[in-house]
């Protein structure tokens, strides 16, 4: 196939993607610009990954990975791939992600010229690509490559700290500063409704994106938790904790325990379990009518309990509801007869529950 697209010279493939791209958001889009993107970005993935039969050429890739980060065409590509047809959304997917990964046989920078060029150069490529989630058609391509580039720190770093407005200018890594409480405007906090309000398939994505920037970071994640602590933990207990989707519900459980347990984020951990606003949250969960729910809950429940540390609110609420917890423990997710790691957990807290003093306790602080 590839004689179908000899008309087109190799250096002029992103030049001439990049001014034909402006023309799909004319209304009506014309039917000959929405045939020749295709061509050209069908062309390009050609160019990146060869076929089953040639491989692609080395200097042809690198002369046209170099054209398509001169052109700016990356950000060009992110603003408008909800726009393409369904086999040119999944070209450009390709096309990203060829771009994000490739390095020169002779490197100068261990990190792919791309990378650099959007950390350094631009960081509204990540922003216009988490916007992706605006539409269902490019939640999915949108993600796909966010994950790629989210295999690196600064990548997260731009979407955490991004205050940017719509076609506003994104804050380069450099520029970020890390102590800086967030105003809850950027592109990251719009995840919180992507995941609670959007289309299935752009909860669904969104979700897996939102967790691999909570999960993969770790040091820079624990700094953004501990800064943002209030307004992050308010945001995601009252519209994730507690959506009234059940997918977003027990997803959004699973991976609360799962930051709370990391190593990494202590400091959170501790500040998390001194609320007694959060036990009472935590504690409805045990209460829901999916077993699910409850038992996801109860990996949370068990922090709150387990902390030798506990504050006067959260004794209080304990000690004020023990009778409850020590007749509806012992019979709380009874048919786990074979998770013997729950029956010995849920044991643990039944004791702690018992032995705790009759009154609350001024806790110890390092």
């Amino acid at each position: 196939m590839a004689f179908f697209f000899r008309n087109k010279s190799k250096p002029d493939l992103a030049k001439s993607t990049k001014e034909l791209l402006p023309r799909i958001w004319e209304s009506p889009t014309s039917q000959k610009t929405e045939e020749e993107l295709v061509k050209l970005l069908a062309q390009m993935k050609l160019v990146l990954q060869g076929t089953q039969e040639t491989e692609s050429s080395p200097e042809q890739v690198a002369h046209l990975v170099n054209s398509i980060i001169q052109e700016d065409l990356l950000h060009s590509l992110a603003k408008s791939i909800y726009l393409l047809p369904f086999g040119a959304r999944k070209d450009t997917q390709a096309i990203f992600s060829h771009v994000l990964r490739f390095k020169a046989s002779i490197a100068t920078s261990p990190d792919p010229p791309a990378l650099t060029y959007i950390v350094d150069v631009r960081p509204e490529v990540v922003v216009e690509l988490c916007r992706g989630y605006d539409h269902r058609e490019s939640a999915m391509p949108c993600g796909i490559v966010l994950r790629e580039a989210l295999k690196h720190d600064p990548v997260a770093a731009i979407i955490l700290y991004d205050q940017s407005t719509k076609d506003g200018m994104a804050a380069k890594v450099d520029d970020i500063d890390f102590q800086r409480k967030q105003t809850g405007e950027g592109v990251f906090w719009n995840f919180f409704s992507w995941i609670d309000r959007g289309a299935f398939e752009v909860s669904t994505d969104a979700f897996t994106t939102f967790r691999e920037i909570l999960t993969k970071h770790k040091q820079l994640v624990s700094q953004y938790l501990s800064v943002n602590f209030d307004l992050f933990f308010s945001r995601y207990n009252s519209i994730l904790v507690q959506s009234n989707s059940y997918v977003t519900k027990r997803q959004s459980i699973k991976l609360l325990g799962e930051i709370l347990l990391d190593r990494a984020n202590y400091n959170v951990m501790t500040a998390y379990v001194d609320r007694g606003e959060h036990l009472k949250i935590c504690m409805n969960l045990l209460k829901d009518d999916r077993k699910m729910v409850q038992y996801e809950g109860f990996h949370v429940f068990k922090v709150f309990v387990a902390n030798p540390n506990k504050s006067v609110a959260v004794q209080r609420i304990l000690l004020n509801n023990r009778d409850r917890l020590l007749s509806f423990l012992p019979k709380f997710l009874e048919d786990r007869t074979e998770d013997d790691q729950f029956t010995d957990e849920k044991s643990f807290l039944i004791r702690q529950i018992e032995t705790m003093p009759p009154t609350p306790i001024e806790p110890l602080r390092d």
